[in-house]
Parts: C-alpha cells; sequence; structure tokens
C-alpha cells in the first residue's frame, strides 16, 4: 500500500547580501493543488513581520486542527451531538533549550455537545482522538490536552 504524501512549496525573493539584521524574511507558501498562497514571515523575536503567521504558529495550528478533525470523526462514529469546537492552543519553546524547538503545545478545546452523552464520555472520546491525531504521533513535543465539555 501507497503511503499518502503531503506537499509544500516555499518561495521566498530578496537578498542576505545586506546582512543578518537586514533581509526579508517574509516568505509565500503554497499547498498543491490549492492555488492561493499564504504569506508568512518569521517570529518577530527572530526579526519577522509581527502581522504575519511564523512556522512555529502553522506548527501549533497543525497540532490543533488535527485533534479537532480527529475529534469529530471519533465522534461521529459514536454518534455524540457535537455542535461546536473551539480551541486556544499554546506552544512553548524555551529559550534555555538546545536545541531550540517548540517542547510543548497544550490544546484546551472547549466541546459544546446536545444529548444524554456524559461529559466523562466526551472527554474519553477527546483523549481517543488524541492518540488518533497524525500530527501529535509525528511530533516528539509533548502535546497535552486540556478539554472543557460544555452542553448546548
Amino acid at each position: 500500500m501507497a503511503p499518502h504524501e503531503y506537499r509544500a512549496q516555499v518561495r521566498w525573493d530578496g537578498s542576505t547580501g545586506v546582512g543578518y539584521r537586514d533581509y526579508p524574511r517574509a516568505h509565500s507558501a503554497f499547498l498543491p493543488p490549492a492555488t492561493d498562497g499564504l504569506d508568512l514571515s518569521a517570529d518577530p523575536h527572530f526579526r519577522g513581520d509581527a502581522d504575519l503567521p511564523n512556522p512555529e504558529q502553522l506548527l501549533v495550528l497543525a497540532a490543533s486542527s488535527c485533534q479537532l478533525l480527529s475529534f469529530l470523526a471519533v465522534a461521529a462514529r459514536a454518534e455524540v451531538d457535537v455542535v461546536a469546537y473551539a480551541d486556544d492552543v499554546t506552544g512553548e519553546m524555551p529559550q534555555d533549550v538546545t536545541p531550540v524547538r517548540i517542547t510543548r503545545i497544550v490544546l484546551r478545546p472547549v466541546v459544546t455537545v446536545t444529548g444524554t452523552v456524559s461529559d466523562e464520555d466526551v472527554v474519553r472520546l477527546l483523549h481517543e482522538a488524541h492518540d488518533q491525531c497524525y500530527i501529535a504521533n509525528s511530533l516528539t513535543t509533548d502535546v497535552v490536552l486540556e478539554p472543557l465539555v460544555r452542553r448546548a
């Protein structure tokens, strides 16, 4: 069976000849076959443009998005009616760790459900989805789940 393959492209124009402090960090990313690109930059701590997303944010976003999609699939199979899902996720990159890396991602999903399903069952399904999340399983970073269940 052939593996799934995921493509991305990045493009940058400029000159590093102007020195470390002055070369542009802005670049574009493309996710074929989608035709629209996404403008990115470095984190402002690394001389990037604060108005543009950066790769560290994309990593954190990928973990959150994967958890969402995995949970919706698990909930649907369990016949749990999820009517809303929101996550205020954070990634932590300590300055005193070598090599520099994101060491922890904290997912804080707020899940709104209807019906008679218990909060404990929803939390169990969230953890089941977490165990199935491709992104979390691909990272060496700690990905922590701090869920909250609400009723519609």
